[in-house]
């Protein structure tokens, strides 16, 4: 038996002994980031649930032990149904599949990326539940489960900005002096611990980790991924959810929701707003900081594009900081952020001028014919993607397109994808780097599949992606030739 499917029986075994009745269907749930596993089982009368699959298992015992805690508080997260801890599998109940940024996303105008006004209302009923989980959870869980730190202290602090240093700086090939900056880190964490630590540290509170419900008086924001959860500071989980990258909140929106949460906290008898203020921004740099060793991890490291599309906005984010002053003397790190902010920040992007590069990618379907080269030079490459597995033999997928979430997380789950858009990547890299020492001006890469719709989409999307961070000064154009053939057309065509 296939160890995946080992996994979905466990959990199908779950499902039975909490609804009483097997699952009629199971279907993987994207896991964005991380290295869980997840799927939706839904019974014949529509009852789901979700099932898990975690394979580290201290990180399980935490998350186990933290959700039983604070659903006991009446705190909203999901509540547990059952688990089989010694496998790694446990099931959830069900919050749909909108997240806080799926609500962003929803409520941009199209082809903007400004945050929404109308989400502010959302933001706020976080912020208003959020020292409930600080205070009540400080108060309750057992910090003995947490993993792999019980408290964000002096060793959280510096393997956070180690894992920014090796993670982003190194990989990024940021230029600085490793013992300066391990001075500055030193200087930053001594400054960080200056303040109250009592209190129950989520850890990674961000749009991604706060689904939408509705709920008897509108969308209610519910709360998942606080495994790495530990005692720390009230600061960071604000901070965390403020600079959050992709959500994008212009200065306003985080006066204005800071002011907010101050409010709270102070009616709550807390903290008081100068005693919060005081160690503000330094968190909101170490959270930064954290944030972009992470992107530097999955993106540099795991050659998952996606994650460096949130590069340019954490750079405009330092950018804020830098022009504001930064709260202790760190001259080795203050030069290494000015240089990530010179390259990636999105007041910095090159115009398209005459003379650069441009690399044409197109997806299309083999009974059409290959794409027609407009450059006039007749060179680049056409990438064969009929011999991976066809989101479109199956219903689910039939009017779905490579654009799609469900389709990516198809794709994307499978080794052999992963394996062809390595060898895909390589290839192109290399020819990019070679016309640009060489000042040619036009490339064309063109994937093509059976219809057009699904494979060859999914992998012009995914190298636009990366060839957007990897060679930000290349021009990258994508068209998809058989769009206006598919069943649905999305908005992004």
């Amino acid at each position: 038996m296939a160890p995946g499917k080992a996994l979905v029986d466990l959990a199908s075994a779950l499902f039975v002994a909490w609804h009483g009745e097997s699952p009629r269907d199971i279907r993987p749930v994207a896991a964005d980031g991380s290295t869980r596993s997840y799927w939706r089982l839904r019974a014949g009368d529509g009852m789901s649930a979700i099932g898990a699959h975690g394979p580290d298992p201290m990180e399980n015992r935490a998350f186990l032990s933290y959700s039983r805690t604070l659903r006991e508080l009446g705190l909203p997260v999901p509540q547990v149904y059952g688990a089989d801890e010694k496998s790694g599998v446990w099931l959830l109940e069900d919050l749909g599949d909108t997240t806080l940024f799926d609500a962003i996303k929803e409520a941009r105008d199209p082809g903007s990326d400004a945050f929404p006004d109308v989400v502010l209302p959302l933001y706020r009923r976080v912020l208003d539940v959020l020292p409930r989980f600080q205070v009540e959870g400080g108060e309750r869980i057992d910090f003995r489960r947490a993993y792999p730190r019980a408290a964000f202290d002096r060793q959280s602090i510096l393997w956070d900005l180690n894992y920014f240093k090796y993670h982003f700086l190194k990989l990024a090939h940021i230029p600085f002096n490793e013992a300066h900056l391990e001075r500055d880190f030193s200087r930053l964490a001594r400054h960080l611990l200056g303040g109250d630590r009592s209190s129950f540290l989520y850890r990674d509170l961000q749009s991604r980790n706060v689904m939408v419900r509705q709920g008897p008086e509108g969308p209610e924001p519910w709360f998942i991924d606080y495994q790495g959860g530990r005692r720390g500071a009230l600061q960071y989980d604000v901070a965390s959810l403020l600079y959050d990258s992709k959500a994008n909140l212009a200065l306003r929106h985080r006066e204005a929701l800071l002011d907010h949460y101050i409010g709270v906290i102070e009616s709550r008898g807390v903290a008081r707003r100068d005693e919060f203020l005081e160690l503000w921004p330094g968190y909101v740099l170490v959270r930064l900081l954290q944030a972009l060793g992470a992107y530097g991890y999955r993106g540099f490291f795991e050659r998952k594009p996606r994650f460096l599309q949130s590069v340019p906005y954490a750079a405009e984010n330092l950018r804020g900081l830098l022009e504001a002053g930064l709260p202790v003397d760190v001259p080795e790190l203050e030069g290494a952020l000015g240089a990530i902010v010179e390259r990636w920040s999105r007041r910095a992007e090159p115009s398209a001028v005459e003379g650069g590069l441009e690399v044409t990618v197109s997806s299309f379907r083999y009974p059409g014919g290959y794409p027609a080269d407009t450059s006039g030079h007749g060179g680049g490459y056409v990438f064969d993607c009929r011999g991976l597995p066809n989101p479109g033999r199956e219903e689910a997928y039939r009017d779905l397109t490579g654009l799609d979430e469900e389709t990516i997380a198809f794709i994307a789950a499978r080794p052999e994808a992963q394996e062809f858009w390595e060898r895909v990547r390589g290839i192109v890299d290399a020819h990019i780097a070679n016309y640009l020492e060489r000042g040619f001006h036009s490339l064309s890469v063109s994937f093509g599949c059976s219809g057009g719709q699904h494979r060859s989409v999914y992998m012009a999307e995914r190298l636009r992606q990366h060839l957007s961070v990897r060679f930000p000064d290349v021009r990258v154009e994508v068209t998809h030739r058989e769009s206006a053939d598919w069943p649905r057309r999305p908005a992004r065509v």
